[in-house]
């Protein structure tokens, strides 16, 4: 897949899916809100290390800056 993701947005998706890490594991959340939220942390934290969302595709959208030349 290419690349469609920029820093910023990367790094926002990776602290996010950090934060509910930290959410499950002090107990704030559980059951059922959990399992979701760690389905979604984990899309998070994939798509962030990767540097590509799979549902900026079909949109043409990106946050990467395009390079000059």
């Amino acid at each position: 897949m290419k690349k469609n993701m920029g820093a910023i947005d990367r790094g926002v998706r990776v602290l996010l899916a950090l934060a509910i890490a930290v959410l499950y594991f002090t107990g704030v959340i559980s059951g059922t809100v959990a399992i979701v939220c760690g389905v979604i942390a984990l899309v998070f934290l994939f798509t962030g290390c990767y540097g590509s969302c799979g549902l900026y595709t079909p949109f043409g959208f990106s946050t990467r800056k395009q390079s000059k030349t």
